[in-house]
């Protein structure tokens, strides 16, 4: 009788061996719980994203995990070791190393002393600043952007985007077995969100586990393994990421369908004057600007980091202003060599760096959104509860911004990014102004944050304001517009028309219209 061949040994489907286990993790402040029983877990070479709406519990899970605070309740296994962190540097010397969405650099210190402080290596008992530099230019080799960032670059001198990834470097100096990235590509463009994607594909295939925290689901899609959602500080879900849709993970976030992502745009009918016209204007970054913007219009503006959508801004706003061309407003030329002038002028001006200069961080809420109006205005007015908008209370601003505070008395620095952006808006909403120019205005939000600010801006608009919107995100910047300006190497590469799609946009902003 012939013999049955043997059959080989089946390869193992044994999973990956578990990096993080925390269990039963609860934390309260005061009488609200922040955290309640959650159990999160992630494997050797995972990339693991955790989503929720801006106040879920987010930040409060990954500053115990990073040692920033220590858990009411709960258990925390690293690679199978039971630790306990009472101070942020015992998290990185166990191998965990955050990256934070708001930036914690010192401007006026080179890249690499912002790297290495407090961990320089020395050379008979003196900083060696050789192999500190040596060190520092392997990082930013490895994440790709040695040729536009360098060791002596000062922080101050760098754009946001850049500044974003001198954290990311100084995260991975650590040698990090876990990451965590707090909204990593909040300030960077496409081109630059394609390389940190590829880095992380990198890492994950070096073993590293990572946890991806991100309100953009295209990259948590491109990138992750699986996703958790995080509602009410409570565990709603954890499943792979092709288990999955969009519209999925945005009904488990925020308990209820988004029809409308978007508001409706604006009839062209419905438009009015002129507001701002610009003619052949420039500076030393920009050349030869024209374009006008109506009132009830939103203007998109969008292009490639660097192609000079915030230094447009700024040049309208008085911060670096136009030495050349003619602006007018409502057919009057005017010239802001000011923010004050500008704010004069009736212009608005919400900021992409938030925390650095849209907020009197340690300020209360209250006299955070006065800020504007005190430049225009008695700051009397604001204590105004009826009338037109230009004297609403600072009460009811924030209640038209959805703020969601523990009162008007609460600084700035101890709210959430979304509801520091918030203030921003309360901010010059009470201004009235004529025109505001919103750069990045949704970075860092929440997906239901992000479709309350868009309905704020569209009702801005519908009140007869003209809006100039700069986005890094095309798909915010179609969906918002009903003109798109584009821009390529400091000047205009072209105009679109509403619905424009993302390919019409990038061949703009990469080849200035050329085929």
């Amino acid at each position: 009788m012939t013999a049955t061949p043997e059959k080989p040994p089946e390869a193992s489907s044994a999973p990956p061996p578990t990096a993080l286990r925390m269990q039963g993790t609860s934390k309260r402040f005061g009488a609200f719980t922040a955290l309640s029983k959650v159990d999160f877990s992630c494997q050797v070479g995972e990339v693991h994203a955790l989503i929720g709406e801006n106040g879920a519990g987010k930040s409060t899970l990954m500053k115990i995990l990073g040692g920033a605070q220590s858990p009411d309740e709960g258990q925390i296994e690293l690679f199978g070791r039971r630790v306990t962190f009472r101070h942020p540097v015992e998290a990185q010397t166990a191998g965990v190393s955050v990256i934070h969405q708001e930036f914690n650099l010192l401007p006026h210190r080179t890249v690499a002393q912002n790297i290495f402080l407090g961990r320089e290596p020395h050379r008979f008992g003196v900083i060696d600043r050789r192999a500190q530099n040596a060190a520092v230019t392997a990082l930013l080799t490895r994440l790709g952007i040695s040729a536009s960032i360098h060791p002596d670059d000062l922080i101050a001198d760098l754009s946001v985007a850049q500044q974003q990834m001198v954290e990311i470097a100084k995260a991975l100096s650590y040698d990090a077995r876990l990451l965590i990235m707090d909204e990593p590509t909040a300030a960077l463009a496409n081109q630059e969100v394609d390389a940190l994607l590829s880095l992380i594909a990198n890492l994950k295939e070096q073993g590293m586990t990572i946890i991806y925290i991100s309100h953009r689901f295209p990259e948590i899609f491109s990138v992750a393994d699986r996703v958790t959602v995080l509602k009410d500080g409570a565990i709603i879900t954890t499943r792979d990421v092709g288990e999955v849709t969009v519209a999925d993970l945005v009904r488990l976030m925020v308990g209820r369908d988004l029809s409308e992502y978007y508001p409706p745009r604006a009839n062209p009918g419905d438009l009015g004057e002129v507001v701002l016209s610009v003619k052949s204007a420039g500076n030393a970054k920009l050349r030869n600007i024209s374009f006008q913007v109506r009132a009830g219009e939103v203007l998109g503006i969008a292009g490639l980091q660097g192609a000079g959508r915030s230094e447009l801004a700024q040049a309208l706003f008085g911060v670096d202003p136009f030495t050349y061309g003619e602006v007018q407003l409502h057919g009057r030329r005017v010239h802001s060599r000011s923010p004050r002038q500008a704010i004069g002028h009736g212009l608005g001006f919400v900021t992409e760096d938030r925390k650095g200069l849209g907020l009197a961080l340690r300020q209360p809420i209250a006299d955070n959104v006065a800020l504007a109006r005190r430049g225009r205005r008695p700051l009397l007015s604001l204590v105004s509860s009826s009338g037109s908008r230009s004297g609403t209370s600072v009460e009811e601003l924030t209640k038209s911004v959805d703020l969601r505070s523990a009162g008007l008395h609460q600084e700035a620095q101890f709210l959430s990014g979304g509801n520091q952006q918030k203030v921003v808006l309360a901010k010059w909403l009470a201004l009235d102004g004529s025109l505001t120019i919103y750069d990045e205005p949704t970075r860092g939000i929440d997906v239901n944050g992000k479709a309350s600010i868009h309905q704020l801006i569209r009702d801005s608009a519908r009140r007869g304001k003209a809006v100039i919107m700069i986005s890094s995100d095309l798909l915010e910047v179609i969906g918002m517009s009903d003109r798109i300006l584009v821009m390529r190497f400091g000047e205009v590469a072209g105009e679109l028309a509403a619905g424009a799609t993302e390919e019409q946009i990038m061949l703009l902003a990469t080849h200035g219209g050329e085929a």
